[in-house]
């Protein structure tokens, strides 16, 4: 077993010793607007539950040389944004939101995505995503020693699923159809494969 100081590394290493190892990462396609009202999108795979009780899911959006990205300084600002799951159908799309643009200079207009009013949040979703959900801003973590990151934890309010895909009677979602795609590491990703059931011990 090979063991590694991760303060004897350069951040590259262990971004890629991280990112290489612990997948496959759900990969949240995040819009936010802008205090000037400037929709802005973006990818983030760092990204997972954290309750269900109540709904919590959490983003971490990395800074760049310390300054946050358009999609943190909107959350922070606004307290609102919306997180779908990146599908197959999609993923051409999403990933042409994660160009380094200007402050404010929208992504979507790289995109064939149609723009929806949200129930609850004054950000709006993306018509085109089969999975999405309505957040608003609970927990803001930083760290004044590493001030290299944003993780935003975020209340949902509003879930929006489409109904091909969503057994009402159950509550269980089809994740064959969905069809969620995941980050692995650079620019690999995955689809979702062969499952299988294990029942945990009683």
């Amino acid at each position: 077993m090979y063991s590694i100081d991760p303060k004897e590394q350069q951040e590259r290493d262990n971004y890629k010793l991280m990112t290489g190892a612990i997948i496959p990462r759900p990969v949240a396609f995040v819009t936010t607007k802008s205090t000037e009202g400037v929709v802005n999108a973006a990818p983030f795979s760092y990204f997972n539950i954290v309750s269900a009780n109540p709904p919590l899911i959490s983003v971490s959006i990395q800074r760049k040389n310390g300054v946050q990205k358009d999609s943190a300084k909107n959350i922070a600002d606004t307290k609102q944004f919306a997180v779908h799951v990146t599908t197959e159908h999609i993923v051409e799309d999403v990933n042409q939101t994660a160009a380094p643009l200007a402050h404010n200079d929208s992504e979507m207009r790289f995109t064939d995505f149609t723009l929806v009013e949200s129930d609850v949040i004054d950000v709006p979703g993306v018509a085109q995503a089969k999975f999405w959900m309505e957040c608003t801003l609970e927990q803001h973590i930083t760290n004044e020693q590493y001030p290299t990151f944003d993780l935003m934890i975020g209340k949902v309010e509003r879930f929006h699923i489409d109904e091909t895909y969503y057994d009402v009677d159950n509550g269980h979602v089809d994740a064959t159809g969905l069809q969620a795609i995941s980050r692995l590491a650079g620019n690999d990703y995955a689809k979702v494969g062969e499952q299988f059931t294990l029942e945990r011990p009683k």
